[in-house]
């Protein structure tokens, strides 16, 4: 259901979420089924609850749109093709993948459905953009770290390939690139590319100075912790940006607070559409809405006021309010941000002091006495609200009972528990509103008709029901108003429903009048329809029983019912034509490499015998040596031999506006050339290499997970592809059989974890972004957990943070399996290792291939050492 005008996408983990977000404004709605999805711990629908979610939004205009947005296992393929299919047949309007193989395949064997690529595809520079169209998406879910100059490039390049661009405008943040966290994964199992994150990035964690031994200072604990993304004030922005779709984040988040979020984006966005039609002339989307400017991100600060727009701002945004604000504050918050939106990626993103909602900041504590506090606020309070207190001991909540006030108009709240230690000059907040609560309805929002009956006496009683349009419903509530303006988009031709019934006679004893069949036609209350308009063309005297009005009124209903929601009922599948098999790949032998950031560790691992080694592009350059994991100009003095491969990073931004690639000198395609090898890190990496001709090696940041992503690679131009930390040897040997290029496995070194914009070393203090220079490189820098784990925090050229588990891995003591598994190229990550203990390590491999070659024996486990999921598997 296309219309010209931007969406608004809302989230939906359950049928009440959807029933709130159709009800808030949102004009399609993305939800998941029971696998398969990145939020398998919301409730999610079955095939069977999907169909009456189509047929729900359907009726009202609403697309739906399913997330098939995890990694799919070699032996859940069918399954997972299966899925698709099923979810198109009960009426989905699009699909949200993140594999790159299950994408493919969609394109391949289902064309009829709608291909949106998630943002788990770390989608961030134009060739990306091309990667997409390449897999035949229609549409692709921007990564949340491009800016509002890099979202118009790629909007305009998206448009020339006639794909859409949906960004995200409201909710939380990943620390990390989206598609790239193993953390979740390594620590316990649970994987975030698997719907299972556990959400590591909100625990606490201490910054440590490993060189100098000690703790350094932070605003707070949660380090890894940023703010909730709120664009509310820059949707006109993303709109004169050319983007297709705005998008709220919160599957797992209540009905209240997808209603809220959801009714004050819809008031932004048409405001925003409505600026845009009147200054350029037009209903369609695009064109210089004006861009508005603020000093700060957080949109309520405690004790503060939103400063006032800048000239030149978008005045139109004073369609939102304060109270609006706080509508979405109430709803959840950590604190908000527009963050990589205007080019931000310090301090001023993060949530230092608190991982969860810190609601609405109502005011300090004015006086403590005889066991309650005495609050002043500007904000009025209802029975049933939550409260809380924020106190040197602690936090501490409170749910309001009666709401008492004293003389000074203070509010009065009794302490106890927790609440006891509150002191005067404590802050509160409000963590849920209790008039915020939704009250579901599964009729509402109401499609607003208009209506004509014919009782002519000798001729059929005769109804026709059709949508009303915007202008039949002028000053109706604005949720109204989108419901009609959808469907007139959707059906611009027109659409009705019509029924017939008996001939009319004429009156035996009392004539009905015509408010009589005004009131009978309009019983509307058990349907999602509701009359504005009613046209009764009667005759004089004319007789008919009340149940023959129902009876026409409701089959006339069920015909317009049954057209308003065709578009998902009665779709047939195509049959599947097997895909062709690719040649399989015949490894000439085994291979040993090594990823160095280093001159000295390349060196020493060409002399331990590495057949080949991988070198970091921006490594390459003078004066970014890296050793251990800290900057060392000394380990580059006799420069990298000869034969070195580069690695394209897994954030490769264009040099537009404040993205880090404009203000850093440091093009890292430079080092490619066509014939030459190289390493990608990214879909977009994948790309380009493949239009320049380069000899392709593909990494573990691109998942390949099965035998259809395998291919897919392999169509780019991939002749060596490093396959998943995630898979278990089990799934490698599935993954192997018949594969069309050679695979590689990290066999020893430290897993990366995270690859995040933001710099982990930023929290210690002020930071000038001048990462060329920049002293806390210089050393070598961990996150301590709880309990006492140190995850490697290493930053690069570009001042973007990459960290490691506190455990090494060392599977070369599984040699003999993987050589049985298939695998041909191992790898030794000595990111994190001097010269020596590369030269250890490269050896340990190489001895360990060599055993398992000459006698199939097994060299010993390194002790504190991890094994991965080699043995051990994902949920």
């Amino acid at each position: 259901m296309k219309t010209n005008q931007v969406e608004l996408l809302a989230p939906a983990g359950n049928m009440a979420a959807l029933h709130a977000a159709v009800a808030g404004g949102a004009d399609a709605v993305y939800l998941g089924l029971e696998t398969f999805n990145a939020r398998r711990g919301a409730d999610n629908f079955t095939l069977e609850t999907l169909r009456e979610a189509c047929d729900f939004a359907h009726l009202r205009g609403v697309s739906i749109y399913v997330t098939m947005n995890t990694i799919i296992l070699p032996d859940e393929v069918g399954e997972a093709l299966e899925c698709v299919r099923q979810a198109y047949r009960a009426g989905a309007d699009g699909l949200i993948v993140q594999d790159i193989g299950l994408a493919a395949e969609i394109s391949r064997t289902l064309p009829e459905a709608s291909l949106h690529l998630s943002t788990q595809m770390n989608t961030h520079n134009l060739a990306g953009v091309r990667a997409a169209a390449r897999l035949g998406a229609e549409r692709i879910t921007l990564a949340r770290e491009v800016s509002l100059d890099e979202i118009a490039l790629l909007c305009a390049a998206a448009a020339e390939e006639g794909m859409e661009v949906e960004v995200f405008a409201h909710g939380a943040l990943c620390v990390c690139y989206s598609g790239q966290c193993f953390m979740s994964s390594m620590i316990g199992g649970r994987s975030a590319n698997r719907g299972m994150c556990a959400q590591a990035c909100r625990l606490p964690y201490e910054l440590q100075n490993k060189a100098l031994q000690k703790s350094l200072p932070s605003p707070g604990d949660h380090l890894l912790s940023p703010q909730d993304l709120c664009t509310v004030d820059r949707v006109d922005d993303l709109v004169a940006a050319g983007v297709a779709s705005l998008k709220i984040e919160g599957r797992m988040k209540s009905p209240e607070y997808v209603f809220a979020v959801t009714s004050v984006y819809r008031k932004a966005l048409d405001a925003a559409l409505a600026k845009f039609a009147l200054t350029s002339g037009t209903d369609s989307v695009g064109g210089d809405l004006g861009r508005p400017s603020s000093s700060e991100d957080d949109l309520r600060c405690e004790g503060g006021s939103r400063p006032a727009p800048t000239e030149g701002a978008a005045v139109e945004g004073a369609a939102i309010a304060d109270a609006d604000r706080d509508r979405l504050t109430d709803a959840f918050s950590r604190g908000f941000t527009t963050a990589y939106l205007d080019g931000k990626r310090g301090n001023d993103i993060m949530s230092y002091q608190r991982p969860n909602n810190r609601g609405l900041f109502l005011g300090r504590v004015d006086e403590v006495r005889d066991g309650a506090a005495y609050l002043k606020s500007a904000h009025a309070l209802t029975e049933g609200d939550v409260l809380e207190f924020w106190t040197r001991k602690g936090n501490g909540t409170l749910t309001l009972g009666p709401v008492r006030t004293d003389k000074k108009g203070r509010y009065h709240l009794p302490l106890e528990g927790k609440t006891r230690t509150v002191k005067t000059g404590d802050r509160v907040f409000r963590v849920r509103s209790a008039e915020a609560a939704f009250e579901d309805d599964a009729r509402e929002p109401r499609v607003s008709l208009v209506g004509t009956a014919t009782l002519h006496i000798g001729e059929p009683l005769r109804m026709e029901f059709h949508p009303a349009a915007e202008a039949d419903i002028e000053g109706a509530p604005r949720t109204t108003l989108a419901v009609a303006r959808r469907l007139q988009a959707a059906f611009p031709d027109g659409v009705s429903g019509v029924a017939e019934g008996a001939p009319v006679e004429a009156a035996r004893t009392r004539a009905v009048s015509f408010d009589d069949v005004a009131a009978h036609i309009d019983r509307l209350g058990n349907t999602p329809y509701q009359l504005v308009n009613l046209t009764i063309d009667m005759d004089d005297g004319v007789g008919i029983g009340f149940s023959a009005l129902h009876g026409v009124r409701a089959a006339a209903l069920d015909v317009l019912t049954e057209v308003l929601t065709a578009e998902g009922h009665g779709r047939t599948l195509p049959r599947t034509i097997p895909r062709e098999p690719l040649p399989a790949a015949r490894p000439t032998g085994c291979r040993v490499a090594v990823t160095v950031t280093n001159p000295a560790c390349a060196r020493a691992a060409k002399r331990a015998g590495a057949h080949i080694i991988y070198v970091p592009a921006l490594n390459y350059r003078r004066g970014e040596a890296v050793i251990a994991g800290q900057k060392n100009a000394a380990a580059e003095q006799a420069g990298y031999p000869k034969g070195c491969i580069p690695i394209m990073p897994v954030a490769d931004h264009e040099a537009v506006g404040g993205a880090r690639e404009a203000v850093v000198d440091a093009d890292v395609w430079k080092y490619a050339a066509e014939g030459k090898p190289l390493l990608a890190e990214s879909l977009g990496a994948m790309e380009r290499a493949s239009e320049e001709g380069a000899l392709l090696d593909v990494g573990s940041h691109v998942p390949i997970t099965n035998q259809l992503s395998l291919a897919v690679a392999s169509e780019f131009g991939a002749a060596r592809v490093w396959l998943s930390p995630e898979l278990t040897l089990r799934q490698i040997e599935e993954v192997a059989k018949d594969a069309p290029v050679e695979l590689g496995v990290l066999l020893i070194g430290a897993q990366e974890l995270m690859v995040t914009e933001h710099c982990m070393l930023m929290s210690q203090g002020p930071c000038d972004e001048n990462c060329a220079e920049c002293p806390r490189r210089k050393s070598p820098h961990v996150l301590k957990d709880r309990k006492g784990y140190e995850f490697p925090v290493v930053t690069d050229a570009m001042g973007r943070s990459h960290l490691y588990n506190a455990v090494e891995l060392d599977i070369a003591s599984s040699m003999p399996e993987l050589l049985a598994a298939g695998i041909s190229s191992y790898m030794v990550d000595a990111t994190l290792m001097n010269a020596e203990e590369t030269a250890h390590a490269v050896g340990r491999a190489i001895r360990a291939l060599h055993v398992a070659q000459n006698d199939g024996n097994a060299i010993a486990k390194m002790p504190n050492t991890t094994s991965g999921h080699l043995y051990r598997g994902v949920s």
